[in-house]
């Protein structure tokens, strides 16, 4: 049996792709870490009008109520292009939270949502920007109070400890709910290592060195050889975890997916910059926004640690 996505999951990709390539991603990360939210929010609106925040939320509150895989195809794409904002804790994880009238604005586009859940997430995204903050433990659910401000390896990445608050209720799935945290991370992380593959082969081949491009080199060939391998290992990872959703396997598909994922996209990010050299390390190249992000994802809803430790525990 061949598995594939379907044609209206290419071409819901095709036109995320098609959108975000026509838009300065970059500056709006920059301008995201300097605290100007302005064309980032942007480009929300603009992935709003074709469903993005929508895609978890249910019918009932004018959702698209799509599953898991379609998800993974929103986010993989959104990893690609780097684009700043709470897109997890708003699109992937709220959703599987609540069931509650105020997912019909997530789904408009017009609420951004930051979640904390201790202890694996103990910091809430861009508190500062989200007009819905939540605060999970174990199943109880409370509005939390943006604290200290916190620094992070990706600007864009604006961190916040999260003070509890009023309660508003108790979860309707919050291992599910972290589970498509831990997915749609992965996701993203897949998408910015295949940028990062992208862009550093397209570089291997213009950049000339003794008389050729470096990426005739064997030893260049090599590295990116590897890092392909392992995106490419990794993709039916995440799409099967994906698949899994709502099953009894999902919490091991989904962290050994997330490992997976990490370690590809940390392993493009290295040869990157090994490949690139002293440009990688500028302010002004992308490759650092790819970077920093890749670097910061890892750790994001579960550690390696972590995600290990539930594979393992689910083995045996």
């Amino acid at each position: 049996m061949r598995f594939a996505l379907s044609q209206e999951q290419q071409d819901f990709s095709a036109t995320l792709d098609a959108y975000l390539s026509s838009v300065d991603t970059a500056a709006a990360v920059r301008s995201w870490a300097a605290g100007e939210h302005g064309p980032g929010l942007k480009i929300w609106r603009g992935l709003a009008e074709v469903g993005v925040p929508a895609l978890m939320v249910p019918e009932r509150f004018d959702g698209i109520g799509a599953d898991a895989v379609e998800l993974v195809v929103a986010f993989e794409r959104l990893g690609y292009h780097a684009v700043p904002g709470p897109w997890v804790d708003t699109a992937a994880v709220l959703p599987a939270l609540l069931e509650d009238e105020l997912l019909a604005d997530v789904a408009a586009g017009d609420t951004l949502a930051s979640v904390a859940a201790p202890p694996e997430v103990p910091y809430a995204l861009d508190a500062d920007v989200a007009g819905l903050r939540v605060r999970v433990q174990d199943s109880g659910l409370s509005v939390f109070i943006p604290g200290r401000a916190l620094s992070s390896v990706d600007g864009a990445r604006r961190l916040f400890t999260a003070e509890p608050g009023d309660p508003i209720g108790t979860s309707t799935d919050p291992a599910r709910a972290f589970d498509l945290g831990a997915l749609a991370t992965a996701a993203q992380l897949l998408g910015a290592g295949q940028w990062l593959l992208d862009t550093t082969v397209a570089y291997a081949r213009q950049r000339r060195q003794y008389g050729r491009e470096i990426g005739q080199y064997q030893a260049v060939k090599h590295l990116l050889a590897d890092v392909a391998t392992r995106l490419e290992l990794a993709r039916p990872l995440l799409y099967g975890a994906a698949v899994a959703d709502e099953t009894p396997t999902r919490t091991r598909d989904v962290s050994a997916a997330k490992v997976a994922a990490a370690d590809a996209a940390h392993l493009a990010a290295r040869t990157g910059l090994q490949v690139h050299g002293a440009i990688g390390y500028t302010d002004e190249h992308t490759l650092g926004l790819r970077l920093t992000k890749v670097r910061a994802l890892v750790g994001a809803w579960g550690t390696q640690a972590y995600h290990r430790s539930r594979v393992l525990e689910a083995l045996v």
